[in-house]
């Protein structure tokens, strides 16, 4: 499983067509188990043999030490052992996938790297009832042609169970009068909870979806119910915040179906993804997303929202 290195990571940018095709493409690779893992190829800057790590102290569990990458220095994790598959006396991994997410750089150390995927976001779907120590740190699974499971790993859960959450900090209300209604839509747990956190904050009222096809489907059904009462539906969603990476339907192909029906005319849609190379950024761009904001920095989030939430009705 050694074939994959930085040429298969080539012209990343020209991948902006996927966008609005509901398709993903996911880097496989192994961690020394019969268990094949994926991480979609946007999160992924280049793949390399695994460098000298720096030990360094106090590091988090999981965390092997540093290493210098063109001037900078960053954080080495063993997926191994994040995902309590590490055995006594395995080496660490002979690979490293350097990634870039939620403005982060990391190593993920890995026992090898075998090729890209490119799948139909249909055929993602999220785990069921998940046995044994990766649970908690998968956010899909999809099958190959030959029946074998791939699992997609959660990277804002590992980034959060490694290093922690940092707080959400001091924001302030919207002004007085302000009734903010958002509906929102993430398949991760963590994003989820942080997204809440900042809506309270905030002031909005809020509803949420778990995966883009379920947001579509019941934004579809208060449309419909919308124009039966002869109501604008814009004065009572006053927000969209759609995550890019979703199973069953992805944020891009979300984003394109909403602004495409006329029914949602005057609602603004954010994309708010971990996905933050300006790659991902254009594929946004071109399906007509107002904003774009990287996870997770609540106080950028609540001022990306604000000005959109603040000219919703005002009592």
């Amino acid at each position: 499983m050694e074939r994959a290195n930085t040429n298969l990571l080539e012209a990343v940018d020209a991948r902006t067509k996927l966008a609005g095709s509901n398709r993903m493409e996911i880097l496989l690779f192994s961690l020394g188990t019969s268990e094949i893992f994926g991480i979609n190829v946007f999160k992924v800057r280049e793949v390399c043999r695994t460098p000298f790590i720096t030990k360094a102290p106090n590091m988090p569990g999981g965390v092997q030490g540093l290493i210098s990458l063109r001037g900078n220095v960053i954080p080495v994790l063993s997926l191994a052992k994040v995902l309590g598959l590490a055995r006594a006396g395995q080496p660490l991994g002979n690979s490293m996938m350097v990634t870039e997410y939620s403005k982060r750089t990391l190593g993920f150390l890995v026992d090898g790297v075998d090729r890209i995927i490119r799948v139909e976001w249909d055929k993602v779907r999220q785990p069921e009832n998940m046995a044994g120590t990766t649970q908690g740190y998968i956010t899909a699974i999809t099958e190959l042609a030959d029946g074998k499971l791939v699992s997609i790993l959660d990277v804002e859960t590992i980034l959060s169970q490694t290093f922690g959450e940092a707080p959400v900090g001091q924001i302030s209300a919207l002004e007085k009068g302000v009734e903010a209604n958002v509906f929102f839509v993430d398949d991760s747990a963590v994003a989820r909870k942080r997204i809440v956190e900042v809506l309270d904050k905030l002031g909005a009222r809020h509803k949420h979806a778990l995966n883009g096809l379920e947001a579509w489907t019941r934004l579809e059904g208060m449309a419909t119910h919308a124009q039966q009462q002869k109501r604008h539906l814009a004065d009572e969603i006053s927000l969209i915040l759609v995550d890019a990476e979703m199973p069953e339907m992805d944020g891009y192909v979300l984003t394109r179906n909403i602004k495409g029906d006329q029914r949602f005319d005057g609602i603004p849609v954010v994309m708010h993804s971990s996905l933050s190379s300006e790659a991902n950024r254009s594929m946004g761009k071109a399906v007509g997303v107002d904003a774009y904001v990287a996870k997770f920095d609540a106080e950028i989030l609540a001022e990306t929202l604000r000005p959109y939430l603040s000219k919703a009705f005002k009592e």
